[in-house]
C-alpha cells in the first residue's frame, strides 16, 4: 500500500533526494536516460512546470475532468465523497501534489482503503495489482505507455486504467480552454529569454495538452521544448538536459510541488518554488529579485533555503481526516 508518508521520504529535500530517484514505486535498477531533443545555446537553463505553476489548471483539471470520471470508472459512487476528498488531497492539497497521475490516484486509492468510514460501508475498493506491477517495471507512467501494455498482457487493471487515463484526457481537451497563464508568467519569459537562458516546460502533463495550452496562449515561442510525461520523469527530463552541457549552478526548476523539488535536487540545480494558493505573489517576487540572482549567481544558500523553507509549510503530509 502507499502512504503518503512514503511518498514524503522520496521528495524531501533532506530525507535522500541525492540518490536515484524512485517516487512511490521500485524503478528498473539501470536507470534509462530519456533524451530530449533541442539544442542548447545558451549556458543557463529554466525548466518550467506547467499545471498549477504556469497555469491556474489544476483546479479545473482534476476537480472537473479527473475526479468525476475516477469515481465512474473506478466504481466508487458508494463513497464518492470520500473518493473526492482523498483525490483532491493527493493531487492538490498534500505534499503529492503534482505527482504523476497512476501514482497519486493510486494513492487516492490507499487513502480510501484505509479510511473507517469507507470501511464500514463495506464497499469493494480495486486492489489495482496490474497498475501496481506495471508501475515497479516502467518508468514512463501515461496513457500512450500503458495502453500497448495492456494490449499485450490483457491485464484487466491495465485496460481499466487505461480506459480511465484517455478519457481523462478527452475530457480535459473538451473542457480546458481559455484558461490563462498566471499573472507575471510572460514578463519572467520574456526576461528570462532577454538573459539568454534556455527554457523548456518540464511537467507530468501529456505533451499534446502542453503543446495546446502553451500554443493558445502565445507563449510557448519562448520555449526551446515541450517535455511531457511520455519524455519520462521530471527528474528523467532534467537528467537528460545536463546532459547537454550545462553547469548545476545554472539550471533552474520552477514548480509547484514537491515532485519537481525532488527532480532539481536530484541534479543538483535550482529550485524556486511557486507557492499553491499564492502563486501570483510567486511569481512577483521571481520577477522582482529572485530571477536576477539567479543569473547573478546569488541564488543559492540562504535565499533558496528561505524560499523553500516557507513552500513547505503550504502543504501537509497526512490529510486532515487523519
Amino acid at each position: 500500500m502507499l502512504t503518503l508518508g512514503k511518498f514524503a521520504r522520496h521528495i524531501h529535500p533532506t530525507r535522500g533526494l541525492t540518490s536515484p530517484a524512485r517516487l512511490l514505486i521500485r524503478k528498473k535498477k539501470k536507470k534509462e536516460i530519456m533524451s530530449v531533443t533541442y539544442e542548447k545555446k545558451n549556458d543557463y537553463l529554466v525548466a518550467v512546470d506547467s499545471d498549477g505553476c504556469a497555469f491556474d489548471s489544476m483546479e479545473i483539471k482534476h476537480k472537473e475532468c479527473f475526479i468525476p470520471n475516477f469515481i465512474k470508472f473506478f466504481s466508487l459512487q458508494p463513497v464518492s465523497r470520500f473518493a473526492r476528498e482523498a483525490a483532491e488531497f493527493t493531487n492538490l492539497y498534500s505534499k503529492s501534489r503534482g505527482a504523476n497521475r497512476f501514482i497519486a490516484y493510486l494513492l487516492a486509492v490507499d487513502l480510501l482503503a484505509d479510511r473507517p468510514e469507507v470501511q464500514a460501508r463495506n464497499v469493494n475498493l480495486p486492489k489495482l495489482q496490474g497498475l501496481r506491477d506495471w508501475m515497479q517495471r516502467e518508468t514512463k507512467l501515461g496513457t500512450k505507455t500503458i495502453k500497448p501494455e495492456a494490449e499485450k498482457t490483457g491485464d484487466p487493471d491495465l485496460k481499466l486504467c487505461y480506459d480511465w487515463s484517455s478519457t481523462v484526457d478527452a475530457t480535459i481537451a473538451d473542457l480546458v480552454h481559455g484558461v490563462p497563464p498566471f499573472p507575471g508568467v510572460q514578463e519572467a519569459l520574456q526576461e528570462i529569454k532577454n538573459r539568454a537562458a534556455d527554457v523548456i516546460v518540464c511537467s507530468a502533463t501529456p505533451t499534446a495538452a502542453l503543446q495546446s495550452e502553451w500554443t493558445e496562449h502565445g507563449i510557448i515561442e519562448y520555449i526551446a521544448e515541450i517535455c511531457g510525461q511520455e519524455a519520462g520523469s521530471k527528474t528523467e527530463i532534467l537528467t537528460a538536459a545536463k546532459t547537454l552541457g550545462y553547469d548545476a549552478d545554472k539550471m533552474l526548476m520552477v514548480g509547484d510541488a514537491p515532485g519537481d523539488m525532488k527532480a532539481a535536487i536530484a541534479v543538483g540545480a535550482h529550485f524556486y518554488p511557486i507557492n499553491p494558493g499564492h502563486e501570483e505573489a510567486s511569481w512577483e517576487r521571481f520577477n522582482n529579485e529572485a530571477l536576477a540572482k539567479f543569473f547573478a549567481g546569488e541564488y543559492g544558500g540562504e535565499y533558496e533555503q528561505k524560499v523553500i523553507a516557507e513552500f513547505e509549510t503550504y502543504l501537509p503530509e497526512q490529510p486532515p481526516w487523519k
